[in-house]
């Protein structure tokens, strides 16, 4: 079992080509449900220990997966039973069920066991489940100690995060060859439990992978503030926010952060931020590596004049909150320098509309309209550029809906951003250092809490 980070992401139809190309080569289909079958029943092996195990098997692959898992696991001499929701369709599901020796229970009918293992349905299901199989499925999943889904729990579709009728959440999902869109996307994801990639045997490639732990830009001898990245923060009517990302932008090792203001304000703390009034000629200031702005900017004529300073300067941007309010997406495409946008889901659609497709389609496509590097925040954050490389996160920590936890995203962002990476490569590190500050702030947290957990993730 592999963990997912890192790992390239397929849709269904990028992942059957795959399998066709492996057949191609001379590879017969039911030796590849051999290895996916053998490499289920070792990791169900790992996982249930002693305990009894009970496997659904569906009529399609997935369920012909099932039936070799289950007759592996009994050649082992692990207690196992084998629970059917219809017979085989597929050559290859008949095939499977032939190794299989013992009894075929109903699924209406079947008895629990304390480890669940789902082959029913995998990645072709573009449906909701039957009822009566729906039904079957939440009662078993909800009396086991440990519930396993194959590839995919059985009612989810696969490329997009949606879900059909009513599907338990499982403790593990393992992901057969690749990870698939909905393992990461929402509201699929949060039945997934933890994902782990299982190898069968089938070469992937593709521009889409899985957050991973970034290579952080870190200080050496010759390094002084200016090396280690200039960040301008760009201030408005709401100062609070705008520090929360002056202070994340140190945080995460910007070596100097200058904070313009919009007027006087009792904030001195920390004192490491340099704060200057602000004048449309600060940010012509050649160190500058990075502008934030939008973070507390507010919408009125003032916002505006400041927010077309900073497109004007071709200085690197990170472009968030009010911001995105008050631009469109050519004025976007017209900034000549490096560019990041952070949108929530309201932003993303006010900015770009609702659109068709997938919510890694539309960022996608989004980010080749602006050519800026967009993050599409939410619990299941989306990162594109504009060359399609995309970047699909982990569920994130549901205690960073409070207010602040953007604009410490739009700091932490920025900092990456002026210390030299490139801007997709930046984007992705923001993100991940502000998902690890939340993963350590635990429960409860506000805004301040996270940008100060900033240092501890680059210790």
């Amino acid at each position: 079992m592999i963990p997912i980070a890192g790992r390239t992401v397929l849709t269904a139809e990028a992942m059957r080509a795959a399998e066709a190309a492996v057949f191609a080569s001379g590879l017969d289909p039911t030796a590849l449900m051999r290895r996916a079958g053998e490499a289920v029943a070792q990791a169900v092996a790992r996982l249930a220990g002693p305990r009894e195990v009970l496997v659904l098997c569906g009529p399609g692959n997935n369920g012909g997966d099932g039936y070799v898992a289950a007759a592996t696991l009994k050649h082992r001499g692990i207690a196992v039973r084998v629970a059917a929701s219809d017979e085989p369709r597929s050559d290859g599901a008949r095939w499977a069920r032939s190794l299989w020796d013992g009894p075929v229970e109903l699924l209406a009918t079947a008895r629990p066991a304390p480890v669940l293992v789902d082959a029913l349905f995998g990645i072709g299901l573009s449906r909701a489940l039957d009822p009566v199989v729906q039904a079957a499925l939440a009662r078993l999943a909800g009396e086991a100690w440990l519930a396993i889904a194959v590839d995919m729990p059985s009612g989810v579709a696969s490329d997009d995060g949606a879900i059909g009728g009513e599907v338990p959440r499982f403790d593990v999902t393992l992901a057969l060859g690749a990870v698939k869109p909905s393992h990461l996307l929402q509201p699929a994801a949060g039945r997934m439990g933890q994902v782990r990639l299982l190898d069968i045997g089938v070469p992937v490639e593709g521009t889409t992978h899985v957050l991973d732990r970034p290579t952080l830009p870190e200080p050496d001898a010759r390094s002084h503030k200016y090396s280690r990245g200039m960040v301008a923060v760009v201030a408005g009517s709401m100062s609070g926010a705008s520090e929360l990302a002056a202070t994340a932008a140190l945080r995460a090792g910007a070596g100097y952060v200058l904070h313009l203001s919009a007027g006087a304000s009792a904030v001195v703390h920390p004192h490491a931020i340099v704060r200057r009034d602000y004048a449309p000629e600060a940010l012509d200031e050649q160190r500058i590596g990075a502008i934030v702005i939008g973070p507390g900017l507010g919408r009125d004529g003032d916002a505006s004049a400041r927010l077309a300073a900073a497109l004007g300067s071709g200085r690197p941007l990170v472009v968030d909150g009010d911001a995105l309010r008050l631009i469109d997406a050519e004025a976007l495409g017209q900034h000549i320098g490096p560019k990041i946008l952070t949108p929530h889901g309201g932003e993303f659609s006010h900015l770009f509309g609702d659109g068709s497709g997938t919510k890694p389609d539309r960022t996608r496509r989004a980010a080749e309209r602006t050519g800026a590097v967009v993050v599409h925040k939410g619990a299941d954050t989306v990162i594109a550029a504009p060359d399609g490389r995309t970047i699909l996160c982990p569920e994130a920590n549901s205690w960073l809906s409070t207010a602040g936890t953007g604009d410490v995203l739009a700091g932490a962002v920025g900092a990456m951003l002026a210390a030299g990476l490139d801007p997709f490569e930046a984007a992705a590190a923001g993100v991940w250092l502000h998902a690890e500050a939340a993963r350590r702030c635990g429960a409860a947290f506000i805004a301040d809490d996270l940008a100060d957990a900033l240092s501890a993730v680059r210790g």
